[in-house]
Parts: C-alpha cells; structure tokens; sequence
C-alpha cells in the first residue's frame, strides 16, 4: 500500500544532515527519517554507541530491564518531573500507553470525564 508518492532516486549513503545517492548526488536531508533521524547521519560517537551496545545485548523486548534503559530513566527523572519514565517500541505503542493513561486519570481524577 503506496501513502505517498516514490521519488525517483536511492539513497546509499550519509554524513550529518546530508544524503548521497547512487550517482554521489548529494541532497539536504530535511525529512530525517520521518524524525526519527534527529541527530543526522553517520555521527561518530553515535556510530560508536550503536557498535558497542550491538556488541553486548541488542534487544530482549519490554518485559525486561537492560542497563542502558535503566541509566537512561534514571537521568530522564533527574532532569524532567515525572518520578516513572516508560519506554515504547513504537509510534502506535506510545499512543496506545498515553490512551490508556488518559482514560486511567480521567477515571481517577474526574469521574470518568476524560474517557476517550
């Protein structure tokens, strides 16, 4: 199922906020991935976090703890005011979970008067 309309070139390659095609056309990525690219192309420290954690554990699903997950809500609570942090894998995960928490706190909170 087509959303959208195929442009005509692929990409093979990318450095920072820029993308090459096939033919070494380079191109002003302003899309980032549909946002999910936020910190550009091929940084190096990224590169090298990505390398080292793929060296150690990859994934285990979300019914179990990994240490990065773990430093990273503990630095999220430092610095933000929720005392909870929960991670998605997922657009539709995450719009799921803040569904469900808004039902949750209308129910508690408001007699049911934020139910979705």
């Amino acid at each position: 199922m087509q959303v959208g309309r195929r442009l005509p070139v692929t990409f093979v390659r990318g450095q920072g906020c820029l993308v090459y095609d096939e033919a070494g056309r380079e191109y002003l990525d302003l899309v980032a991935g549909i946002a999910v690219n936020l910190l550009g192309h091929s940084h190096p420290d990224v590169v090298a976090a990505v390398a080292k954690q793929a060296g150690q554990l990859i994934h285990t699903s979300n019914l179990y703890f990994t240490q990065p997950q773990v430093g990273l809500a503990r630095r999220l609570v430092e610095l933000s005011f929720p005392s909870r942090v929960f991670f998605c894998n997922s657009g539709a995960e995450a719009n799921e979970a803040a569904i469900k928490l808004a039902r949750k706190w209308g129910t508690r909170n408001r007699d049911g008067a934020f139910e979705i």
